[in-house]
């Protein structure tokens, strides 16, 4: 860079002197601090080097160092990024596309605090109704029998009266005798006020009331202070009990301290009442998860699109069950239940009967039980056994709470109702809400938190989601926009957020959103870097930073640094991409094919009972805003059903009525996921494509080797031999923390090269076998291919051919993205080539990570296999890649209950002129 790092002032600048971790090229960065600032570049050019594994490895490491030395004992040995220095540094938090929670336990309610504050809000201004009569359940105190007596004129007489309660064995004379050694002097029995030591004890009747104080009602604070002793008493002597009796007019007034109306008992609100982590809140069958093993709905009626005539309940086809099926078949004119209904067709309430049975037909909860009572018969077990699985909690409907928390109402919702509501209506519910002047004062605070972290989850697109859902079905991008909107709820100011590429999984409708809550976050103080590749993010930018020129070794270098209008006029690759000299051309033709999968009625989550048709042998894209139910169609039917279809083996398909149509030209199915090429450590992208093989042989041939009677596997870092035994091939030990996460520390012994050092003597034309795993795909290729390898050159030219150049051979898999993972995955099938079965590969957002240049590369693999004979479909929110499509399935309108609807489908010309898809507006931009 052009710029003196010397003259840069640290205040108002994050300066980076000398990075050169990984690829980095010893450069100096200046990040100006409170601004929207955007890493560029190809991938792999070293740009999360740049933000995640030095800027925010440093900003880590100084808090560490803040801690105590105790702490910091076993953390001494954190390694310093390979930087000369770094000034202006603000402490950091790195937002990253990774779903974090693993725990049933965490739903996007507690993630985001919202169910924190929701709690709270129960506790301390819920108001408890009773479920038999509606009526709000009370409890006085002494303040409110004080409240009372204040209404009566100055001099009035009143008396203060406790019912008499006996305990269990004790009679009425003894009562009596503890009541005057206790000072009491009078005592109340039918309407007369009688002296204690004036009455026959044993003529006492059991209901009468003892006068705890005789009251001329004045106004001095002496006598209200003597008055709440009096009643504190009342109530203690009359078990919860007290009445103010006028001894002028003779009106009684009833005062209880206990939780309770209609004969119930109630739980007063507090805040574990709320929690489902708690036992005390939980539901006491399901311990606050919501779900059971019990009979499963989905296995019970696997075809919703059959009614019940048809035999849509699975358990009662065949001779011996039929009769339950006739009950209710024969009986349903006697209350009127439409049998000839499609299941799905079906209201709850007619749902709930088929459950629950009545008096003309018995029900399958009652035939289940029926079933489980005689489970000694060993049939009855093996049905049983057929219908369990994962059910929704019968006792709290899947809300997780024990049913006295249904009972507290605010704005008249109860807390388990408020849960299952789409954040969207959440937040018009809470604008709404009107409550009583001390009501507000007290909850002020607590809306104002909610009612903020309800609009940043909107802002950031996931309006559609309810607090209810679980952690863990979140998807990466959603995961990660969650995780933005609790940053900004907790409003810290002068932080350093380091963002990757927060665009993923997002339509180009709500990364405008996006962009919005990126600005609020800036304006709140803090310095804002984003990974990104999104060409409306750039734009928003202050400043831009665009590492490259190109990926792996010949990347590393800032190519360009300063506003959109800077890079624009600089000749950088993104540069080139973003001015128009190059573009990622649009095809010529579009293709066409006979063959399709049609899939009629679906209906799972919230597809509206669609019909749809994806061609074959083509690029076929399914768009749509996000949680417009683009991944239940293709996830949760398309892909379960096709792998059932093809292989007779599979996920258990979601609701869905037929599947038709011509697929005789494929024969398998590959679901080309971002889930990471190995679990362990050692696994990398060189072992997944089987080119470590080959190479492991050629290092063995070498006569070093045949001299030291080395074998393939001593040059293998799984098994024992030629590995370091200290790390087991690991290249680092693991330090295992007792309250903090387990630090990574290079291997002392092999210095990182996981072998032996008698191993790494054996050398290939001047490299050892650490060297070549070290090497970059593209230097690997370009070396195998100087030394006449061409075996191995050919397995790993499609690593290069997707993109993936920039990668070491012997990178751990558990560094690699979701997106380089994806497409590793898709380098094996181009390795493959014309030899595999004619496939049909469904892809899952694989431009995450990707810049244009990527981008173009990606599509030309994507075409290679078309030209083969395979199939593509693509779940993708990218123009450049759906522009590029043969065919486009577009859903919505709108996420979640607003969308589920096909909103349009054809080509992409046919697309950009449909006035109602948002997709169609965004995409004739690209177009033209």
């Amino acid at each position: 860079m052009a710029t003196d790092i010397s003259q840069v002032n640290p205040k108002q600048n994050i300066i980076i002197k000398g990075a050169k971790l990984h690829n980095l090229k010893n450069i100096d960065v200046v990040i100006p601090r409170n601004k929207l600032v955007v890493i560029t570049g190809l991938s792999g050019s070293g740009k999360s080097s740049l933000a995640f594994d030095t800027l925010y490895t440093e900003g880590q490491r100084r808090y560490v160092e803040s801690l105590s030395s105790y702490a910091r004992q076993f953390l001494g040995r954190l390694n310093k990024p390979k930087v000369d220095y770094i000034k202006g540094i603000a402490p950091a938090i790195a937002i990253e596309q990774k779903v974090n929670s693993t725990n049933p336990r965490s739903t996007v309610g507690t993630t985001t605090e919202i169910y924190d504050y929701l709690k709270l809000l129960y506790a301390r201004i819920g108001r408890t109704f009773s479920p038999i009569s509606g009526e709000e359940v009370r409890k006085d105190s002494v303040s409110n029998v004080l409240d009372y007596i204040k209404t009566y004129d100055e001099g009035e007489k009143c008396l203060l009266l406790a019912p008499i309660h006996l305990e269990e064995g004790r009679k009425m004379p003894d009562k009596i005798k503890v009541l005057q050694q206790q000072g009491y002097a009078r005592i109340k029995i039918n309407d007369q006020v009688l002296r204690l030591d004036q009455i026959d004890p044993n003529e006492v009747p059991n209901d009468c009331f003892l006068v705890v104080d005789r009251i001329i009602t004045k106004n001095d604070e002496d006598f209200y202070n003597r008055l709440a002793d009096a009643t504190q008493t009342a109530f203690f002597e009359g078990k919860g009990e007290c009445i103010v009796e006028s001894l002028i007019d003779g009106k009684q007034k009833h005062f209880s301290n206990k939780f309770e109306l209609d004969g119930m008992n109630f739980l007063e609100p507090n805040i574990h009442l709320f929690s489902f982590n708690n036992p005390y809140g939980a539901c006491p069958k399901c311990e606050g998860y919501g779900d059971v093993i019990g009979i499963d709905e989905d296995l019970v009626i696997p075809n919703t699109a059959l009614s019940i005539y048809e035999n849509a309940i699975f358990p009662w086809r065949g001779e011996s069950m039929s009769w339950y099926r006739d009950q209710l078949v024969n009986n349903s004119h006697k209350f009127d239940f439409p049998i000839h209904k499609p299941y799905f067709k079906l209201s709850e309430e007619q749902k709930n009967l088929i459950w629950e049975g009545n008096s003309f037909f018995t029900g399958l909860n009652e035939f289940f039980g029926e079933l489980e009572a005689k489970a000694y018969k060993i049939q009855n077990r093996v049905m049983l056994s057929r219908y369990r699985g994962k059910t929704k909690c019968k006792t709290c409907h899947g809300k997780r709470l024990r049913k006295e928390a249904e009972y507290v109402k605010v704005g008249g919702k109860s807390i388990s109702n408020l849960v299952d509501m789409p954040l969207e209506k959440l937040a018009i519910f809470f604008q709404d809400l009107e409550l009583r002047e001390f009501e507000q004062k007290v909850a002020d605070r607590l809306l104002k938190e909610i009612n903020n972290r309800l609009s940043y989850l909107s802002n950031v697109g996931l309006s559609y989601l309810t607090l209810n859902r679980k952690s863990n079905t979140l998807s990466g991008g959603e995961s990660q926009r969650i995780n933005l909107a609790t940053s900004l709820g907790s409003s810290l100011v002068g932080s350093m957020y380091i963002l990757d590429e927060p665009s993923i999984g997002l339509h180009p409708k709500d990364t405008e959103k996006l962009i919005e809550v990126l600005k609020s976050l800036r304006d709140l103080g803090n310095t804002v870097i984003v990974v990104e590749h999104d060409e409306d993010i750039m734009k928003a930018a202050d400043e831009i930073i665009d590492i490259g020129p190109e990926a792996g070794t010949l990347g590393g270098e800032v190519v360009a640094f300063g506003t959109y209008k800077d890079i624009l006029n600089s000749k950088s690759l993104t540069a080139g991409y973003l001015n128009g000299n190059l573009e990622i051309e649009i095809p010529k033709k579009r293709r066409t094919s006979k063959y399709q999968v049609e899939i009629t009625g679906a209906r799972e989550n919230n597809l509206k009972n669609i019909d749809v048709t994806l061609p074959l042998g083509m690029l076929t894209v399914v768009t749509g805003v996000s949680g417009s139910g683009k991944s239940t169609l293709i996830k949760k039917i398309v892909y379960p059903v096709l792998q059932k279809k093809l292989t007779d083996f599979g996920d258990k398909p979601g609701q869905f009525s037929e599947l038709k149509g011509n697929f005789s030209n494929i024969k398998q199915i590959e679901f080309v996921d971002q889930n990471p090429i190995g679990r362990s450590s050692r696994s990398n992208p060189v072992t997944y494509i089987k080119a470590y093989d080959d190479i492991r042989n050629l290092f063995a041939k070498q006569k070093l080797s045949k001299i030291r009677n080395y074998q393939p596997k001593h040059f293998s870092f799984n098994v024992d031999g030629g590995r370091c035994e200290t790390c087991k091939g690991e290249g680092e030990v693991t330090i295992e923390m007792q309250f903090m996460a387990d630090v990574h520390l290079t291997c002392e012994t092999c210095n990182g090269k996981r072998f032996k050092k008698d191993v790494l003597e054996v050398t290939f034309n001047d490299k050892n076998i650490d060297d070549v795993l070290n090497m970059t795909i593209d230097d690997a290729i370009s070396f195998f291919t100087e030394q006449k390898q061409e075996k191995i050159q050919s397995k790993l030219q499609p690593l290069q051919d997707v993109g993936l150049g920039y990668v070491t051979l012997g990178q751990s898999s558990s560094t690699l993205s979701g997106g380089e993972a994806q497409r590793i995955k898709l380098a094996t099938f181009l390795g493959k080539g014309n030899r595999s079965d004619k496939a049909l590969f469904i892809f899952d957002e694989p431009t995450t990570g990707l810049h244009f240049h990527d981008i173009k590369k990606l599509l030309k693999s994507f075409n290679a296999l078309i030209e083969v004979g395979h199939s593509i479909i693509v779940v993708e929110h990218n123009l450049d890649l759906i522009k590029c499509a043969d065919y486009i399935l577009d859903l919505g309108p709108e996420g979640g209950e607003k969308g589920g609807l096909l909103v349009a489908s054809g080509t992409p010309e046919e697309i950009a002129l449909n006035a109602e898809s948002f997709t169609g507006k965004y995409l004739k931009e690209k177009l033209h």
